[in-house]
């Protein structure tokens, strides 16, 4: 089942793409939602896979002449250019096969986490070999 993104989503994507320094706060002033909500729709986002990473974009002219040789360039396409709307779905892929998942995922939550699985099977199997580390990751979480 893949996740349809909504406008509150892409509002999100595109304030990050703008500047992804900005604070869950700051964004849900800009976009008219509460605080929690970003949170929540940028947690979901990062679960789902399609959030990877927020990197800064470094301005390689401010470097003097020797660090610029040391530095290789490499090219890579940037997602800052993409244009997002609300006809994009996102594939649902599960955790533990790698398979698509179709209709509804069983789902399952530690921590700030939501792991997607296809099939009951998979969670189970998928809870079997990281089951140290979900309560070493949940513990933690509920010590601080």
């Amino acid at each position: 089942m893949p996740h349809n993104l909504d406008e509150v989503d892409i509002a999100i994507l595109n304030s990050l793409m703008e500047d992804g320094r900005k604070s869950f706060r700051q964004i849900g002033r800009e976009i008219k939602v509460t605080t929690p909500t970003v949170q929540a729709r940028y947690r979901r986002l990062v679960n789902l896979g399609f959030i990877k990473s927020i990197s800064p974009v470094l301005d390689l002219s401010k470097l003097d002449k020797k660090s610029k040789k040391q530095i290789k360039k490499s090219e890579q396409k940037t997602s800052q250019k993409l244009k997002l709307d609300t006809n994009h779905d996102i594939k649902v892929v599960c955790d533990y096969c790698d398979g698509p998942v179709m209709g509804k995922p069983s789902v399952l939550k530690f921590a700030q986490f939501e792991r997607f699985f296809c099939c009951n099977s998979c969670k189970t199997l998928y809870k079997e070999k990281y089951g140290g580390r979900i309560r070493s990751i949940s513990n933690t979480i509920e010590e601080n």
